[in-house]
């Protein structure tokens, strides 16, 4: 029996019948005596986190935070169909069960996806009652029609001085969103995705907070001729691994746990200016991640590092790290950004 297997022992007859194989499957053949060069804490490692996360040490995070890509059209997950997407997370939180400690945590930022094309999904057919580009009416169309039987839609639109949409919005009453031929978009609510994977890797559901970004802004374009709101939210699901979880009431101040510590809804600002990096968030949540659900000098993960935002949280919370992150240029970044948190008066 390794070291490890004796370390949760006392705690796998508790587990369901098919969780306790995962952890006798998970620990019982673990290395011996056999020297393994692991990630080292305190890097931000180039690579693919499928690749990456086999070589962190079992057992040793405490806690690991991260937001993955959202599947909105981003740059850098442009080469991702929506099946990559699914299959990229679900592999990510499966080889997490590995390395997270018994009684750790998995928090995934990540909001619901606006942009999930679906070819399936009905013309969203709407009538702009009040900001229509053109003045042509139905009715227009219609004595048009009546007077030129034998006009088709392009000769009628030529008639009236518009567009061949407009004459079929105007007849059939269907003004599609995102274009007549395009396949159409629809809001894809992830959080049971993302609950099923943890579940099948051998996580639990603990909580959730949600949080809350700025005031509408007045440039969406969620915005303007829809019923949609606009995008300014979103999820911080907590996943527990069995084990015995050490709970602190000092990690905060009294303030703390009264403002945020045990609130439902963070209202924190979002970056403003993403001029290095597409998607940044707010040093802020990790930072109030990591103080609630860790101890000084546990080790923290992040394992789509981007910019370096959990490393410097980490920092600042006397924790250690590790950070992986497939983009050379974004490795580049955050590096930088853990220097100058190590040395401000050199930045």
């Amino acid at each position: 029996m390794s070291d490890l297997m004796r370390e949760v022992n006392f705690k796998i007859e508790r587990l369901p019948k098919a969780l306790q194989e995962k952890f006798r499957e998970l620990y019982a053949n673990e290395n011996g005596n056999e020297i393994v060069q692991y990630l080292s804490p305190n890097e931000i490692y180039l690579g693919d986190a499928r690749q990456l996360l086999p070589q962190i040490e079992p057992n040793s995070i405490a806690l690991s935070i991260w937001s993955p890509p959202y599947f909105v059209g981003k740059a850098y997950e442009a080469h991702l169909s929506f099946d990559d997407w699914q299959n990229l997370l679900k592999t990510v939180i499966h080889l997490h069960f590995r390395i997270i400690k018994p009684g750790g945590f998995l928090v995934i930022n990540i909001a619901d996806i606006l942009v999930f094309r679906d070819p399936s999904m009905p013309g969203i057919q709407a009538e702009a009652v009040n900001r229509r580009r053109s003045p042509v009416t139905r009715e227009d169309v219609l004595k048009a029609m009546a007077d030129h039987p034998e006009y088709n839609r392009y000769q009628l639109a030529k008639l009236l001085k518009c567009s061949e949409q407009t004459i079929d919005r105007r007849l059939n009453g269907n003004n599609i969103r995102g274009g007549k031929y395009g396949p159409q978009t629809r809001v894809k609510i992830v959080g049971g995705l993302v609950e099923e994977w943890a579940l099948s890797a051998g996580f639990y559901p603990y909580d959730r907070r949600i949080w809350v970004k700025d005031p509408a802004w007045e440039n969406s374009r969620w915005a303007s001729l829809s019923y949609r709101s606009v995008d300014e939210f979103e999820y911080l699901y907590f996943f527990w691994k069995p084990g015995i979880t050490r709970f602190d009431r000092t990690r905060l101040s009294a303030d703390e746990w009264r403002n945020w510590g045990s609130r439902g809804v963070w209202y924190i600002p979002s970056v403003r200016v993403n001029d290095d990096h597409e998607a940044k968030f707010p040093v802020e949540i990790p930072s109030r991640v990591i103080r609630l659900l860790t101890d000084p000098e546990e080790i923290v993960l992040d394992c789509f590092m981007g910019s370096g935002t959990t490393a410097v949280a980490a920092i600042r919370e006397n924790r250690q790290y590790i950070g992986i992150e497939i983009l050379e240029k974004y490795v580049n970044l955050a590096r930088q950004r853990v220097a100058a948190e190590h040395h401000p008066a050199e930045s």
